[in-house]
């Protein structure tokens, strides 16, 4: 498969929610205000192992984490410290893996944990401290986002000056998506946390629409060449692409011992995208609820002036001066960049 770079550098512009990365393809998608950044916030936090507030399902927003009361909101905090983005963190968490969580609060936590997670990796001196804070199960799953998301960053080293040609849809429902890809594994023994990785970092689990500067489309990203060999109906379609996904990798040896990274390697050539995946997969392996989170993320994509929020409703069919695209939305979100 031919490189397509835009996903990966999307999921580095976009993780946590994908952006035509770089699957069967390649995708290289890719002065005025300055914007005003999203509220930091300081805690103490409370140490590991205490609950703090608990966030807890069906629970009146007054006994949120303030992260997660303001994100269902429609606001943002942006921890300043690594104490408060732990503390964020563990409420996030705690909401993620309830069953019991309400649908609107459920996407909130995601969002915060989709932002501390971005936040972290671009600071390094936090780990430790953050690490500490956090329980067992999360500290790993922690570790292993984190890891990802510094993967894709090392693919995307210099952020632009302009947004992308994309449009931003809401995606397919989850329990849809879980069906696709579990479907695949039966059909072609491919792991569907693995598809549900590779989803996230293409398009954000289909979440971008674009195609990307190579040729590649649909929400796994395919080559039209590629797409001939190994796809049945339509490119867009998501079931189609995903059973296309996993035919490809069964293809490529996914299956055969010690075949996984191999596949991975061939359906985007770059080693950080095969080992961004693969943490983001074992996350699902070792949490399966991480998958509702992960399909909540929404799409950031870096620039020069920080992480700009893509919503719903996103839609430019050229790239456009991120500059001037800020102040025709001055309510826009920003996260800061390293520092």
């Amino acid at each position: 498969m031919a490189r397509r770079r835009t996903a990966a550098l999307a999921l580095a512009g976009a993780l946590g929610s994908g952006a035509l990365a770089g699957g069967c393809a390649d995708t290289s998608t890719s002065g005025g205000e300055t914007p005003a950044l999203a509220p930091d916030y300081s805690s103490t936090g409370p140490a590991q192992g205490d609950d703090g507030p608990a966030g807890r399902a069906g629970a009146s927003p007054d006994a949120l984490h303030p992260a997660v009361e303001e994100a269902l909101d429609g606001r943002l905090r942006v921890a300043a410290d690594a104490a408060a983005l732990a503390s964020g963190l563990r409420a996030a968490d705690r909401l993620v893996q309830d069953p019991d969580t309400p649908e609107d609060v459920l996407a909130a936590a995601a969002r915060v944990q989709q932002v501390a997670y971005r936040r972290l990796a671009q600071r390094p001196r936090w780990d430790d401290t953050v690490l500490r804070r956090l329980p067992r199960k999360l500290r790993a799953a922690t570790r292993a986002n984190v890891s990802s998301r510094r993967e894709f960053l090392s693919m995307h080293t210099n952020p632009g000056d302009t947004l992308p040609a994309w449009r931003i849809v809401a995606p397919e429902p989850a329990d849809e998506l879980l069906s696709y890809y579990r479907e695949a594994q039966r059909r072609f023994g491919v792991d569907w946390e693995y598809l549900a990785a590779i989803n996230l970092v293409e398009t954000g689990m289909g979440r971008i629409r674009g195609t990307s500067v190579a040729g590649a489309q649909g929400p796994m990203q395919f080559m039209p060449a590629t797409w001939e060999q190994y796809g049945r109906g339509d490119v867009h379609d998501p079931r189609d692409a995903i059973l296309a996904a996993a035919r490809y990798l069964d293809a490529r040896g996914f299956s055969e011992p010690g075949g996984r990274p191999g596949a991975l390697y061939a359906y985007n050539n770059h080693p950080a995208y095969v080992r961004g995946v693969t943490r983001i997969a074992e996350v699902m392996q070792e949490r399966p609820r991480a998958f509702r989170a992960y399909h909540r993320w929404q799409v950031y994509y870096r620039t020069e002036v920080g992480d700009v929020l893509l919503p719903v409703g996103y839609d430019e069919r050229r790239s456009v001066d991120v500059r001037r695209w800020l102040r025709r939305h001055p309510s826009a979100t920003v996260l800061p960049g390293p520092g």
